[in-house]
């Protein structure tokens, strides 16, 4: 029997844990560490010099946290699912017995590479070039890529129409400078793949001498494919990556590649595609004249291991996760593997998984509530444009009609994609992945020739994270990112703006970054500026690339300026954009102290916290090398230290680390 001491200390857990409002966790602040020396650290130090990184994960951080509390949700969500065994046809069925078919380990290691074995035998049938792009074709429509990158999306130049994008592809390593870069940590990342694909070929018969050689003929051909890709850099730039082409024209320029039976195999009917980066097709057609066959054959032989490691017997998932967890990410344990199930069906099923999230975990007032932070920040942004000191009136006012076209989706589609076609049984892993790559591809292809569908989602319902499309004009905040300390519907504005206000401006100004900045409001790459205004924009644009070069990562690793500068003006605009609406609500023009903070410090400090983050150093290596991304402590400071109310709150002085003169502060938006 309970005594009445425990009872109450129930009722109080209780009130503390549903009826109380969240708030800032005040106990991270480290008041050793001035504002203005260091933000980010004087919001999170107690919490970061005392943080531990799961072993599952690569970081620790509010956004795992918010991560936990949707995979929590998801797991009840697929096990009541697996449990239930719902009428055949219906999304529960499905998800559920996809989701045991996943759990059943013991079929799954009985089979080891058995459902594999029929593409290994087709491979090794391959007796030339044309047979080589007839079996990557015949993989492709089932989502099993190697060798070329493609997918259907409206057309940069005619936003109403679909166009098939052909994009660089081949390689095994994250990034084509892995392949010549010689630092220490690129080259621990190289020894590692290295080992990855030796050990896939023992594992499916090699002898290691066998092994370690058919390894060296997979690496040196991806290092050759390696020299014809753009950099990430370059890969910013949307005029050089529009490349439309006519299908005819381009079967007389790469005869090898054979552009018309590559497309009549992969059930494309079309006449003209967009040919993002020219090079490596053009590379990828001489290779196919110039290597032998059985060079070929060695490296689809690993890429289809490497496709399927995930999902086959333990040996191979192991193999897989030493690369790609613990090499690439520094991360030390296997997920669970109800968990690696989950990010499994929420890439070939996302959307009916993420019906029966919503229908649970996402109430009506959090897509009223959030609809209304959306509206207000769009209003900000307006008047933000408005007082800019730096743009000609005309420009203003193309910029507030691109502005005011915003496509606003907030939670989940008003459209559910269908997955009648897909067949799943609790009983076949593998066939049940290929039932639903074959969908996926499906419904991707079958858009060519139809007009573009502006209502389509790019991110699932449970993902943590938002986006904005410059060819749809359209920014999207799934219900996975609509989570405490990001958001919460009872939370008072301080923390709401802070947070997701602040997320909600960034997805705002990528349509007028540095890659937004060049669509028009259909979603067209077209010129809407004005030459002095787009120069000055440009200028401005420089500033922030030089700024975020001089930020130290590690002892010899600066952020990378211009690989980082869309992200970092859509940090410095959501910041500004979502102050701008706070100060439009009651509790921003108030001056009420809560916890002896004042609303604006508040702001600021939610903001902080909610970016608050802490990742192994391989991580944050592949961040540096690869990541659009800014690391998580200048996605604070970068935009503070530019943003004068900040200095307000804080009484930031000159002598400070974070000071910056108000007429060398980088305002763009």
């Amino acid at each position: 029997m309970k005594t009445l001491g425990a009872l109450l200390l129930c009722m109080v857990l209780t009130i503390c844990m549903y009826g109380q409002q969240k708030t800032l966790s005040l106990q991270y602040i480290d008041s050793s560490v001035k504002p203005g020396d260091d933000f980010y650290m004087y919001a999170n130090g107690k919490w970061y010099d005392t943080a531990t990184i799961p072993a599952t994960e690569s970081r620790a951080g509010a956004r795992i946290e918010m991560d936990y509390t949707t995979r929590a949700n998801i797991k009840n969500i697929l096990e009541q699912a697996a449990a239930a065994h719902s009428a055949p046809g219906t999304i529960e069925q499905k998800v559920g017995d996809f989701f045991a078919s996943g759990m059943d380990t013991v079929a799954i290691e009985k089979l080891g590479y058995k459902p594999v074995q029929k593409m290994l035998n087709e491979i090794n049938a391959l007796k030339n070039a044309k047979d080589v792009m007839h079996f990557v074709a015949s993989q492709y429509t089932h989502f099993n890529t190697m060798l070329i990158g493609l997918y259907v999306a409206a057309d940069d130049k005619n936003s109403m129409n679909y166009l098939l994008q052909f994009y660089q592809a081949g390689l095994g390593l994250p990034d084509r400078d892995y392949y010549f870069k010689t630092d220490a940590s690129t080259q621990d990342v190289v020894k590692a793949y290295q080992t990855y694909i030796t050990k896939l070929f023992m594992l499916t018969g090699d002898n290691p001498t066998q092994a370690a050689k058919n390894m060296n003929t997979v690496y040196a051909l991806e290092k050759q494919m390696a020299a014809s890709h753009r950099t990430n850099v370059e890969l910013r730039d949307p005029q050089t990556n529009y490349n439309k082409m006519a299908v005819a024209d381009l079967d007389k320029q790469m005869p090898a590649v054979s552009w018309k039976e590559l497309l009549l195999n992969l059930h494309a009917n079309t006449d003209s595609i967009n040919l993002g980066q020219p090079g490596y097709y053009a590379k990828l057609d001489t290779l196919l004249q110039t290597v032998p066959v059985d060079t070929w054959k060695t490296y689809l032989r690993f890429h289809v291991l490497d496709n399927a490691a995930p999902v086959l017997s333990k040996d191979f998932v192991i193999a897989n996760f030493a690369y790609n967890g613990t090499a690439l990410s520094g991360q030390q344990q296997l997920k669970p593997l109800w968990d690696r199930q989950y990010y499994i069906i929420d890439g070939t099923m996302g959307e009916a998984l993420g019906q029966l999230y919503v229908q649970k975990y996402f109430s009506p007032e959090a897509k009223q509530r959030i609809t209304e932070l959306v509206n207000n920040l769009q209003k900000a942004f307006a008047m933000r444009i408005d007082n800019l000191d730096w743009m000609s009136d005309s420009t203003k006012l193309v910029a507030k009609e691109k502005l005011a076209t915003f496509i606003k989706n907030v939670g989940y589609p008003d459209k559910w994609r269908d997955y009648s076609k897909v067949v799943i049984n609790r009983n076949t892993y593998f066939e049940n992945i290929n039932s639903c790559g074959e969908n996926e591809y499906n419904y991707m292809i079958n858009k060519l020739g139809k007009p573009v569908d502006r209502g389509e989602w790019g991110m699932t319902p449970p993902t943590d994270n938002a986006y904005y499309s410059p060819t749809y004009n359209k920014i999207v905040f799934p219900a996975g990112i609509l989570l405490f300390p990001m958001f919460d519907v009872h939370t008072d504005d301080a923390l709401n703006y802070g947070g997701i206000g602040v997320v909600i401006g960034h997805e705002m100004t990528h349509g007028f970054d540095d890659l937004g900045a060049q669509y028009d409001k259909e979603g067209n790459l077209k010129n809407w500026w004005s030459k002095e205004d787009y120069e000055k924009f440009k200028a401005k644009e420089a500033m922030v690339i030089a700024q975020y070069n001089s930020f130290t990562v590690f002892d010899t690793m600066h952020v990378n300026g211009a690989l980082t500068q869309g992200e970092n003006t859509a940090d410095m605009g959501g910041v500004a954009i979502a102050y701008t609406a706070f100060k439009l609500t009651k509790e921003g023009q108030d001056t009420t102290k809560i916890d002896g903070l004042t609303p604006d410090q508040r702001f600021f400090l939610a903001f902080a916290q909610s970016w608050r983050k802490k990742v192994t150093d391989q991580s944050l290596q592949q961040q540096v090398k690869t990541d659009p991304h800014s690391p998580g402590f200048f996605r604070i400071k970068g935009p503070l230290m530019n943003f004068t109310p900040f200095y307000t709150a804080f009484n930031v002085q000159p002598g400070d680390k974070m000071y910056k003169p108000e007429n060398e502060r980088i305002a763009i938006w």
